[in-house]
C-alpha cells in the first residue's frame, strides 16, 4: 500500500467515480456507541432489533484498520446529553413511548448521556491518540460542535462515512457537510439501520440527481482504491 497521502485514489463509485486525496480526506465514524449497538440501551428501548446494527461491525472494523493503515485521519461521533440534559430539547427527550427515556437508568447507565457505559464507542471501533471524537448533542455531526473548524484545521475537503443509523444521523451529517461543500462518500456496508427499506432508501436519496448529497461504494471499492497504485495530483488541482 502506497503511503503517499498526497496523491489521487479513485474509488469505484455510484452514480461515477469518486476521486480523493488522503491527505484531505477523513473517515467519519457515526454513533458506532453501545447505546445504539449493544442490547439495553437506547436504540433496544425503542424496540428495535440491535443485531442488525452489530451485522456491520466487522465491516466497519476492517474497513477503520486499512484506513489507519493507510495514514488517513479518523473523525468519530457520538450522540448523547449532557447530565443534567440541559442540551437535550423536551421535543427529543419526550416524543414516542420508549420503554426507558434519554437520562433514564438503564444496563448500561443513564440513557445517552455523556461519560456514561452506554455512551462509550463500541471496543471493536474505539479512537485511538490523533483521532478526534466528536460529542454532538443533535442528529448532525455539524450542530453544536466543533466539527467543521477541526476539519478546517487539517484542510479536509472528502469526507467518507460509515455508522449508523443510514437515514437519522448518517444522512444529516452528510447532507451537512454537503452545504458546507465536502465531497462526501457513503461506505455501503460500512452503515446500517434497524429499517433495511430506510437504509435502501436513503443511499438512493443520497446519490440521486448526479451525487446530490454524496456518492455511495461498498467497503471492497474503498480498500481497492487504497490498495491501487496512486497517480500524483495534478499541479493546482485539489482531490
Amino acid at each position: 500500500m502506497s503511503t503517499s497521502l498526497n496523491t489521487v485514489r479513485t474509488i469505484d463509485a455510484q452514480p461515477f467515480a469518486f476521486p480523493f486525496a488522503l491527505a484531505s480526506t477523513a473517515l467519519v465514524i457515526i454513533d458506532m456507541q453501545r447505546d445504539f449497538v449493544e442490547p439495553g440501551g437506547f436504540g433496544a428501548s425503542l424496540g428495535n432489533d440491535v443485531g442488525l446494527l452489530q451485522a456491520i461491525v466487522p465491516t466497519a472494523q476492517a474497513m477503520l484498520h486499512a484506513w489507519r493503515e493507510a495514514g488517513g485521519w479518523v473523525v468519530h461521533t457520538r450522540e448523547g446529553h449532557l447530565p443534567d440534559l440541559s442540551d437535550c430539547p423536551p421535543a427529543k427527550r419526550l416524543r414516542g413511548a420508549p420503554s426507558l427515556r434519554i437520562g433514564d437508568p438503564g444496563p448500561m447507565g443513564r440513557i445517552l448521556i455523556r461519560g456514561e457505559p452506554g455512551h462509550a464507542i463500541i471496543p471493536e471501533l474505539a479512537p485511538i491518540d490523533g483521532e478526534l471524537v466528536i460529542d454532538k448533542p443533535g442528529k448532525g455531526a455539524f450542530y453544536g460542535t466543533p466539527l467543521r473548524e477541526a476539519l478546517q484545521v487539517r484542510d479536509i475537503t472528502h469526507l467518507l462515512f460509515m455508522g449508523v443509523t443510514t437515514e437519522v444521523c448518517v444522512q444529516t451529517t452528510m447532507r451537512e457537510a454537503n452545504d458546507r461543500g465536502y465531497d462526501c462518500l457513503l461506505i455501503e456496508d460500512g452503515t446500517e439501520s434497524y429499517f433495511p427499506g430506510f437504509k435502501a432508501a436513503a443511499m438512493e436519496m443520497i446519490r440521486a440527481q448526479g451525487a446530490i448529497v454524496g456518492w455511495t461504494a461498498p467497503s471492497a471499492a474503498v480498500l481497492a482504491a487504497l490498495n491501487a497504485p496512486a497517480e500524483p495530483m495534478p499541479h493546482g488541482v485539489a482531490a
